[in-house]
């Protein structure tokens, strides 16, 4: 099957469908499948969902987590001290039936380690899109055919680099919304939005018409709110890995707040 014939499972875009039709921006927020606990992960991702998210965004915990910073690296160690696993990381998806859109986000390594029914697997349990943190466009074609063509929709990361013909590739190669990487670097919060964020986002609306989540950095509700208006939703990642680990109360009201800010955009 050809990378571009994916057959999407259409929560996702259903989700951005509905979204658009009411004007309102996507909070996507990432957590760490394990983190703080695998106890206490399906109670807090249904208060995610209840609080104000649209999509939740399950990163596999995984030894070498390169792209990612400090914080989502410890939360990634701490969950596997724990005993976290692939498998373990799908029994809570299947557990917590959420009736928002789940991405599953992990590096190659954990996903090719769990055989070849395991995005059927992942399927079956209840998740809707995933997205491969060191798989690019072109750097393994019979791979991302397996990805392309499981049904479920294959969300790619554009980062503020890219050319415009290699962002239109991407996104003619992806499904369900493009992860637009705000700034380089690793995972983490940040001070401010790049400078250049507008004009990225310009060129790459030029070059598809899925969706655009903007993430890397989105740490408050002002920036959520700032991005919200350049893109049709925004990633919160470390900034609500950190609040959870520090209080799953604090990391629920973080949303909460994204979420009211997000409306005022």
């Amino acid at each position: 099957m050809s990378v571009d014939t994916v057959v999407s499972s259409s929560r996702l875009s259903a989700r951005f469908s509905a979204l658009k039709t009411a004007n309102r921006k996507a909070l996507v927020c990432y957590v760490t499948a394990g983190h703080p606990s695998p106890n206490a992960c399906v109670r807090f991702w249904r208060a995610l969902e209840a609080a104000g998210a649209d999509v939740l965004e399950v990163g596999v915990p995984f030894s070498d987590p390169m792209a990612d910073g400090p914080v989502i690296q410890q939360s990634s160690q701490r969950a596997l001290d724990q005993g976290m696993t692939l498998e373990g990381t799908l029994e809570l998806i299947r557990e917590a039936a959420l009736g928002i859109p789940v991405v599953l986000f992990s590096y190659l390594n954990p996903v090719m380690a769990g055989g070849r029914d395991v995005l059927a697997r992942a399927s079956a349990a209840g998740v809707d899109g995933v997205l491969i943190t060191d798989l690019p466009v072109g750097a393994d074609a019979e791979r991302e055919a397996w990805f392309g063509g499981s049904g479920l929709d294959f969300v790619r990361l554009v980062a503020p680099t890219t050319p415009a013909a290699r962002m239109e590739e991407i996104a003619r190669h992806g499904g369900g919304f493009v992860y637009l990487i705000s700034r380089l670097g690793v995972t983490g919060e940040r001070a401010a939005l790049a400078d250049d964020l507008p004009e990225t986002v310009a060129r790459l609306r030029a070059a598809t018409t899925l969706p655009l989540c903007i993430g890397f950095g989105i740490s408050t509700p002002e920036q959520a709110r700032d991005a919200a208006r350049l893109g049709d939703g925004v990633v919160v990642g470390s900034a609500l890995v950190r609040a959870a680990g520090q209080s799953l109360d604090d990391a629920i009201a973080l949303v909460a707040s994204m979420r009211a800010a997000l409306d005022e955009a």
